[in-house]
């Protein structure tokens, strides 16, 4: 198998989407991908190709799983709005309602909602934090409850790259007595035969794709905050620390999900109610834009505003998920992306094994979005 054959399948209409996947592994983009999207409830684009490993050994496959970073805290957000649909959280409520410890370094009043738009403060620690560190859920968490916040809550966003997945999360953990990816497991991809985990199985270890990371673009690197440095690299992490042992088997839901495409379409398209798991009601709650802001820590490396809704991002006047503005979804580190139009009736995922160095909006993910849509 070549790096240009294109497997999998794809409705004559959606051809384009095929061509311009092919296309960027033609133009050297990729070394192993998959892109796959729901309409109406049907696959309709499920293509993979390349290779799962930078030795150009292991073909990329239908089982490939990699690594998604930031794409997981959808899956993520989707967790806790379960429990809010059911009546088990109130995103208004004090975050120590939940989790008592949480109230200290006046963060007593803070609302969950906070958490989940990025705007408690908390983007990270002001002490160092050793990367095995991150992986002690007992010892981030205390952490976090104890911390001050970094900015006055709720006046800004400031992106909880690392810390949102142990915040909110914990807050899952408190009400529902499982673990994240436990419960992930139980509510959503076992209902839904999603193949998405969070704290990977050492069985599954043969499945995962290398991930690598693209030559850096040229010129100088902006100068970060100190509000961005806690935030993205405290720790400092990479595709070194994803490829490890220990990153797999913590749960990180900020960071370390792993998945296919597929999974990364169905569990999105669960905000677009094709199945049982989230009200229409719920989904519009976490799609609102929670305020336009220079983002504290995203903001310099973006260079222009941006919004957050309640744990997604919406589509907005930049388009980032098409052409509905209400669209929304979540990119990963490198390239990765999870998204859902419910108007349209369509979810979609992206997966691929080369990191690009776009905070937001790969090319090859907005080549594929626009491809889709213009099948539509």
């Amino acid at each position: 198998m070549s790096a240009l054959s294109i497997d999998g399948k794809c409705d004559a209409a959606f051809a384009g989407v095929r061509e311009v996947f092919a296309r960027h592994f033609a133009d050297g983009l990729e070394l192993g991908a998959r892109v796959a999207v729901i309409l109406d409830g049907a696959v309709v684009v499920d293509l993979w190709g390349g290779y799962a490993d930078p030795g150009r050994t292991v073909p990329w496959n239908d089982s490939t799983l990699v690594n998604v970073w930031s794409t997981t805290k959808g899956v993520a957000a989707l967790a806790a709005h379960l429990l809010a649909d059911r009546g088990l959280l109130d995103l208004d409520a004090p975050v120590a309602r939940y989790w008592p410890e949480f109230a200290a370094a006046g963060k007593a009043e803070l609302p969950v909602r906070y958490l989940l738009s990025h705007r408690a403060g908390l983007a990270g620690l002001r002490e160092p934090v050793a990367l095995e560190e991150l992986y002690d859920w007992g010892l981030m968490t205390s952490r976090l409850a104890a911390a001050e916040p970094l900015w006055e809550p709720g006046t800004a966003s400031g992106y909880h790259a690392m810390t949102y997945g142990h915040l909110i999360g914990e807050v899952i953990r408190r009400i529902s007595g499982k673990t994240v990816g436990e419960f992930i497991r139980a509510e959503l991809t076992g209902p839904l035969g999603a193949d998405f985990h969070l704290g990977l199985d050492q069985r599954d270890d043969g499945r995962v794709a290398t991930l690598v990371q693209a030559p850096p673009p040229p010129g100088p690197a902006p100068t970060l905050s100190p509000i961005t440095l806690a935030a993205l690299a405290n720790p400092g992490t990479g595709p070194d620390a994803a490829n490890s042992p220990a990153w797999r088997r913590a749960e990180l839901p900020a960071v370390n999900g792993h998945a296919t495409a597929l999974a990364l379409a169905q569990l999105y398209g669960a905000y677009a109610g094709r199945s049982a798991v989230l009200s229409p009601q719920q989904t519009d709650i976490a799609r609102q834009g929670q305020g336009r802001c220079l983002d504290l820590v995203l903001g310099v490396l973006l260079g222009r505003g941006s919004e957050f809704g309640l744990g997604v991002i919406p589509s907005g006047e930049e388009g980032g998920y098409g052409p509905n503005p209400r669209a929304f979804g979540f990119d990963g580190y490198g390239g990765s992306f999870g998204m859902c139009d419910p108007e349209a009736g369509l979810s979609m995922g992206y997966t691929m094994n080369v990191m690009g160095h776009h905070i937001l909006n790969d090319p090859r993910k907005m080549d594929l979005i626009e491809a889709v849509y213009a099948a539509l």
